[in-house]
């Protein structure tokens, strides 16, 4: 028993773990303390159970730091966490970000292109109606007399109808024909019918402003094409103003205005209902007093069958002559040619009143009747300067008769 205890002695502190070393000299509330929070559960039904949350667990691993390459992230306190992305069931996947489809921009189209596109529905019309009467058919006087009547209903004019009939008569008569042969002589005759009014349009500089009176039927495109008109003569360098002397529309106004915005030119315009006569000669001072280069004015559109309208025209021409015996120095008309032959009339009725001297054909994109340009220059014999088949700024474009003439004969440049 006496060795028993010796050994008791002895063994003091030895076989004691190092916290029970450590709390020697603590008091009995410290070490009660430490007890408690050292003390392990002893049962797995005594653990704090909490739900699990997929969403709330991947966001807790994630919050605080950023992830580095390998996907671990960084807390504010420096310990890194593994991200762990979620198992999904089997039938679904994980959505990977795709990469964007690189779409090529679209080859622009060069004016020949567009033209050719823009006259396609007279060209196949036309063309389309050649190919059937010629299918199988010697060229003599009664396929000559259907091509002359079918070329008058696609609007070409009577004169320039006999023509190809004429050339093409002269040399294929009595052999087999096809419709390129006839496409052929048709490019060609109307390429002479149109080369005398290919004409550019020329502006006397030496007039400070030079003015161009722009004169039309309602609908046929007169303020958009002022507008484009100004884009090519601002961005030339020259100093620009356009004139709203369409007072009869709060839209045409504010159209030009918008126009004016677009291509840096300046702009005149008055109230709504305002004498258009008046405009003109105010336009006419400011323009020379900024010393502008050119002044566009507009005009309402009226109809040739209206007196009144046609005489306040008149008016704005007389008023210019007294400011400029030149004055308008330019006179526009632009043909929708959609109207087809009543296209035609018009051109007669405005060059009376407002001496027109020269023409702009639009919305040639919109009809089958585009051949009506050919019937107006071979019986006007009016410069062409330019020619629209699109509602763009670069649509507009000056008058080249061959690339006219191949377009509607569906010829190959």
């Amino acid at each position: 028993m006496a060795l028993g205890f010796i050994k008791k002695v002895f063994s003091f502190g030895k076989d004691k773990p190092a916290e029970e070393k450590e709390s020697q000299g603590l008091t009995v509330e410290e070490k009660a303390a430490i007890a408690s929070e050292s003390e392990p559960h002893s049962r797995e039904e005594d653990l704090p159970v909490s739900p699990v949350d997929p969403v709330a667990d991947v966001e807790l691993q994630t919050a605080g730091g950023q992830a580095d390459d390998n996907g671990a992230e960084e807390t504010e306190g420096g310990d890194v966490t593994t991200s762990i992305e979620p198992v999904l069931p089997k039938g679904f996947a994980t959505r990977k970000e795709e990469a964007p489809i690189e779409v090529a921009p679209e080859p622009k189209l060069s004016w020949f292109q567009r033209l050719r596109q823009g006259l396609s529905r007279t060209s196949a019309q036309l063309t389309g109606q050649i190919t059937a009467l010629f299918t199988k058919r010697k060229l003599d006087e009664a396929t000559l007399e259907e091509l002359e009547d079918l070329l008058i209903q696609a609007d070409l004019g009577v004169e320039t109808a006999m023509r190809i009939t004429d050339t093409l008569s002269s040399e294929r008569y009595g052999k087999d024909v096809t419709g390129e042969d006839v496409s052929r002589i048709m490019a060609s005759e109307i390429t002479k019918v149109l080369k005398p009014v290919a004409k550019p349009l020329e502006l006397d500089l030496s007039h400070k402003p030079h003015v161009i009176l722009v004169v039309g039927v309602n609908g046929t495109g007169k303020t958009t094409t002022i507008g484009k008109l100004a884009a090519k003569l601002s961005g030339s360098g020259l100093k620009v103003m356009l004139a709203a002397g369409d007072t009869f529309r709060a839209a045409a106004i504010e159209q030009l205005k918008i126009w004016a915005d677009r291509t840096k030119s300046e702009f005149i315009g008055t109230k709504l209902g305002a004498d258009a006569a008046g405009l003109a000669y105010d336009a006419f001072e400011q323009a020379k007093a900024k010393k502008c280069d050119v002044l566009i004015i507009d005009t309402a559109g009226r109809l040739q069958n209206k007196a009144e309208l046609m005489a306040e025209l008149e008016k704005i021409v007389r008023v210019l002559g007294k400011l400029d015996p030149d004055a308008p120095h330019t006179v526009l008309q632009t043909l929708d040619a959609t109207t087809g032959q009543n296209a035609m009339n018009q051109v007669e009725i405005f060059r009376n009143v407002a001496g027109v001297s020269g023409l702009i054909m639009t919305k040639l994109d919109g009809t089958a009747r585009g051949g009506i340009l050919v019937a107006i220059a071979a019986k006007h014999k009016l410069p062409v300067y330019f020619i629209g088949v699109g509602e763009g700024i670069d649509d507009l474009e000056p008058f080249e008769a061959q690339d006219f003439a191949q377009a509607i004969a569906g010829v190959s440049h």
